[in-house]
């Protein structure tokens, strides 16, 4: 079968959040299980660009109204990925430092999914299935059924698969010339709550709506700002699919990135060097249990919350727990969480920003990983600590509810009902007395790090999904 993913995040390309995580590893076991696999992702001007080689296999130019741009097909030249990575290449739109939050992101993105139509249509290798992934290719079904000149691409099979349905890439009416030509009877499939909405276009158009975790999918059927109606309207083509993580990347035995390398039957040696290491770099004390957040500052993750969670937790455990957190995003959420920092030294640490290997790190070296998140479709964040032997504590939402079990039931984590900070605050509580049970938490450690979330039984999910008629 000869699949194309088209997505605005590929890891190591370019990541923002769990998006590119999915799309730099399902395509990966999809070629291995046989089948020929192509990404195709903007030419931003990132690390992993400037320092691999890649070849111009097509060059064009991309009409948007009244505005053409040149454009180039970029291919990774060693498919040194595991599979077939290109990048479309608009230099006015996308060299440019970050992936999102231009005032021109409608135009951006719309060219981007032009120029790739474009090009699969000029080289004459026609996929069984394109898989789109959110709004930033949402208008690929529509393009494909009712654009007159993708006409002979018609017969491509959709499938939107939806990460994040609180963005919907919604734009005004007075661009909808920037879409090529198409019968303007069908201009209504581009129409959603008086504008036109790049996400709910998809879901209307695509062949198969898939979203990256069981429990969001009955999550959106309720809750989907303002798509509620639709995604019910749907559910006959909709299947929820929990997201799987590459095990080659993610594998504290091999893992690059760590001081010791470690598997569940000696976890204790390896994640006690990972610690000391992360607590030098951060002046924490190693003999304590460590309570980490990895992720974005931002409401939806729960990032509001951190500062009074960690104050009342540091207050009335100033003694016996250190609190680490990595992520960015809402400006005041971060000077709020800088400012704690002089009040709780030897206890509590900041690193406002992002970086891969130092997040690695914290995997390792963390007893605990907070994600308190309001919306969490699939989250890879519990998956990443489960495999590293650090126990999540997880508010019960979409993904987190269907991987995570607290430790109550026989499970894995620690689960709490709402996003509060006495939610928070009585989950570390409940973390530091089981961290004080040490038979019993190696036991949990255990039970988590013999999770399996691979990718293979995953895989073929979506390939019977790409099958269906």
């Amino acid at each position: 079968m000869k699949i194309v993913h088209i997505s605005a995040e590929c890891y190591p390309m370019a990541k923002v959040g769990g998006l590119a995580d999915v799309v730099g590893a399902l395509p990966k076991y999809q070629k291995n299980a046989g089948n020929e696999v192509r990404v195709v992702v903007p030419c931003y001007d990132t690390k992993f660009k400037a320092e691999n080689v890649f070849e111009t296999v097509y060059a064009g130019n991309v009409v948007l109204g009244n505005f053409e741009f040149p454009f180039n097909v970029l291919k990774e030249a060693t498919d040194k990925l595991g599979y077939e990575l290109y990048l479309i290449e608009i230099k006015q739109l996308f060299d440019r430092p970050n992936v999102y939050g231009y005032e021109d992101d409608i135009e951006r993105f719309l060219s981007f999914q032009i120029a790739t139509l474009d090009w699969i249509l000029a080289e004459n290798t026609i996929p069984d299935v394109i898989n789109c992934h959110d709004h930033h290719a949402g208008l690929i079904p529509f393009m494909l059924q009712f654009c007159y000149k993708y006409e002979a691409l018609s017969g491509i099979r959709t499938v939107i698969t939806i990460h994040n349905g609180l963005y919907q890439g919604w734009f005004s009416h007075d661009k909808m010339h920037y879409i090529p030509e198409f019968d303007v009877r069908h201009a209504g499939f581009l129409e959603w709550d008086n504008a036109l909405n790049s996400l709910a276009v998809g879901i209307k158009c695509a062949d198969a709506v898939t979203t990256v975790s069981p429990s969001y999918l009955d999550e959106i059927n309720v809750s989907a700002n303002g798509l509620e109606s639709l995604f019910n309207k749907v559910r006959s083509k909709s299947k929820g699919i929990l997201n799987g993580i590459d095990i080659e990347l993610w594998n504290p035995s091999t893992d690059k990135m760590l001081e010791e390398h470690y598997d569940i039957d000696n976890f204790d040696f390896g994640k006690q060097k990972n610690k000391e290491k992360l607590c030098e770099r951060f002046d924490l004390d190693p003999a304590k249990p460590l309570f980490s957040f990895i992720g974005r500052l931002f409401d939806e993750k729960g990032g509001d919350l951190l500062p009074q969670a960690s104050v009342l937790s540091l207050s009335e455990n100033f003694e016996n727990i250190n609190i680490l957190i990595l992520g960015s995003g809402n400006p005041d959420i971060e000077e709020q969480l800088l400012q704690l920092r002089d009040d709780y030294k030897g206890n509590y640490n900041v690193f406002i920003g992002y970086n891969e290997e130092l997040a690695h790190l914290i995997y390792a070296g963390s007893d605990f990983i907070l994600m308190p998140s309001r919306v969490e479709p699939c989250g890879l964040n519990q998956m990443y600590a489960l495999r590293y032997g650090t126990v999540p504590i997880v508010r019960r939402t979409g993904g987190l509810r269907d991987t995570v079990i607290d430790f109550g039931d026989n499970g894995n984590g620690i689960c709490h009902d709402q996003s509060s900070v006495g939610d928070v605050c009585y989950s570390i509580n409940r973390a530091v007395k089981l961290y004080d049970e040490k038979d019993h938490f190696k036991e949990i450690i255990k039970r988590g790090m013999a999770t399996d979330h691979s990718w293979e039984s995953v895989c073929q999910e979506y390939i019977e999904i790409y099958n269906q008629n």
